[in-house]
């Protein structure tokens, strides 16, 4: 059995990814003018928390044996 990192940053990832989500619905729409009126807190935290809920799926399947 060797190390496997996937967990931590799937967890740590998802964290961040989730914590982005909700600033960026918390958050009022003017303060977005200077991005063309993107919400990128909002959508870069959903890119995170995709990420992160990968990592986790992934490091919770069986390994293949070689």
């Amino acid at each position: 059995m060797g190390l496997d990192i996937r967990l931590p940053i799937g967890l740590m990832f998802s964290l961040i990814g989730l914590l982005m989500t909700g600033y960026g619905l918390c958050t009022p729409t003017a303060i977005y003018e200077r991005s063309l009126g993107i919400n990128v807190n909002l959508w870069w935290g959903l890119v995170l928390v995709v990420f992160g809920g990968w990592m986790l799926i992934s490091s919770l399947l069986p390994e293949k044996k070689k």
